[in-house]
């Protein structure tokens, strides 16, 4: 080797050792999820790609909640001029959707499969995943979800859902693998303060308005069998597309089962947030989107960006209402 290349060499080998190697900035506090910046959004498909590495991981255990009862979620965020992304992971050694499925007796008739009426349903199920967004509620920043959840309340053995005061609203990402993950979405939801009456069951939570789409049950007007089939049945799937449906004609076997739920592509403000999902080796990924500004009253609104948001996360193992929560608010900031 020559002086002068040696000379190159070791010139090239120092200003490398100079250059920082890249790496996920540091959140501020272990309780913040650090959004940032990207001119090149991630592609919606379940799959972490190398460009979730630009952004720091916020761990957030949670528990409380029915079946494994207790998951670790971690939690990353990218933003681009006009969309935020969320990337959620976390433990669940199944993976349900058997969500109340028809099946046919041997007698010919069909009964639809669930343990509890009373909408504590743990057994034939969806898993979920929701997330809270503050928008006014009274303690939000100190307590989380804690206070929107009425534990002990008549009628509701897992409790309630409202805000403390009226006028106070939260936002609500809700996905849930039945239901909204065959057609890329999670449900946008809020919570406001409403309380239970008979023709009011889910107190304070609410879904957005909508144009068209969302999911309705697979059931005839006697609810003695299935409304609908499609070329997919018998299940699985355990849900049926609407524009896959068909009159539902009894060419089943006993122990068949059919879907137990119809869903389309949510269109409004109810379907503003995608929603796509991959569960692999014992642990699901969803990757979320949606505009920052959308200009409903019923959306966080992320309109400027020096500001700190809260919000909490929720995760449904297979259960309607007993999720896995988190003990305290986390916050959402985005690098400038």
């Amino acid at each position: 080797m020559t002086t002068l290349l040696r000379i190159v060499l070791f010139t090239a080998l120092a200003v490398l050792a100079l250059v920082p190697v890249s790496a996920a900035p540091s959140a501020p506090d272990p309780q913040t999820l650090l959004a940032i910046r990207t001119d090149t959004p991630p592609t919606l498909d379940g799959q972490v790609e190398a460009l979730w590495d630009q952004a720091s991981v916020l761990t957030v255990p949670v528990s409380g909640g029915a079946n494994a009862g207790h998951h670790t979620v971690t939690l990353q965020a990218l933003y681009t001029a006009d969309r935020l992304y969320i990337l959620a992971r976390w433990d669940d050694p199944t993976l349900s959707d058997r969500r109340f499925p028809w099946v046919k007796q041997q007698d010919g008739t069909w009964i639809k499969l669930q343990t509890n009426t009373q909408g504590d349903e743990n057994v034939y199920y969806e898993d979920k995943f929701s997330i809270i967004w503050d928008i006014n509620i009274t303690g939000f920043q100190t307590a989380g979800c804690f206070t929107t959840c009425h534990a002990g309340e008549p009628n509701k053995p897992y409790g309630n859902k409202y805000t403390p005061n009226e006028g106070e609203l939260g936002d609500i990402w809700h996905w849930k693998l039945a239901r909204t993950g065959p057609v890329d979405q999670a449900d946008d939801q809020y919570v406001n303060a409403d309380r239970w009456v008979p023709d009011r069951p889910e107190a304070g939570r609410h879904s957005d308005p909508k144009e068209s789409g969302g999911y309705t049950d697979n059931s005839n007007a006697e609810k003695t069998a299935p409304a609908f089939t499609s070329p997919t049945q018998p299940a699985p799937p355990y849900s049926i597309l609407d524009a896959e449906k068909v009159p539902f004609a009894d060419t089943y076997a006993p122990g068949d089962e059919i879907a137990g739920i119809i869903v389309a592509t949510i269109v409004g403000d109810r379907g503003d947030v995608s929603g796509v999902d991959l569960y692999q080796d014992g642990m699901w990924t969803l990757e979320m989107s949606r505009a920052l500004v959308t200009g409903s009253q019923f959306d966080v609104q992320w309109d400027d960006l020096g500001k700190t948001y809260y919000f909490g996360p929720a995760v449904f193992d297979n259960a309607q209402v007993r999720h896995s929560f988190a003990f305290q608010a986390y916050k959402l900031v985005f690098a400038q």
